[in-house]
């Protein structure tokens, strides 16, 4: 089991940075991939960020350039840099965990469904 708690979402203008935070808890793997999701209002779930147990990351073409994901393995926690938010960028965020399968990369675009464990959400607003 592998407990998930987002922090640091909240509201900002257009062009502004927020630095969302998810402390992890609970067993603990080798073999792992840390994912940032978000879902706005009417809309799937889709991946933001993805990142292994060794720091290789992995975006989405609308994160990249904008979005930094980072793993601090000693205090178990994932964080996403976001810098340059639009209003697209609005939604609820979500960090999730999944066991890695032998070599198979950690992708931005690996499905919802593939993740085994998730927080809560933090909300991201952005106004023009």
């Amino acid at each position: 089991q592998v407990q998930l708690v987002e922090s640091g979402g909240g509201s900002v203008q257009s062009g502004g940075s927020l630095r969302l935070s998810c402390a992890a808890s609970g067993d603990t793997y080798s073999r792992y991939c840390m994912g940032w999701f978000r879902q706005a209002p009417g809309k799937e779930r889709e991946g933001v960020a993805a990142i292994d147990m060794d720091g290789t990351t992995s975006y989405a073409d609308s994160a990249k350039g904008r979005f930094t994901i980072s793993l601090d393995n000693a205090k178990k926690t994932l964080y996403l840099q976001m810098i340059s938010l639009n209003p697209e960028d609005t939604g609820m965020y979500y960090c999730a965990f999944k066991l890695r399968w032998r070599s198979t990369p950690c992708s931005a675009t690996d499905r919802a469904s593939a993740y085994a464990y998730w927080g809560q959400g933090t909300q991201v607003t952005v106004s023009s």
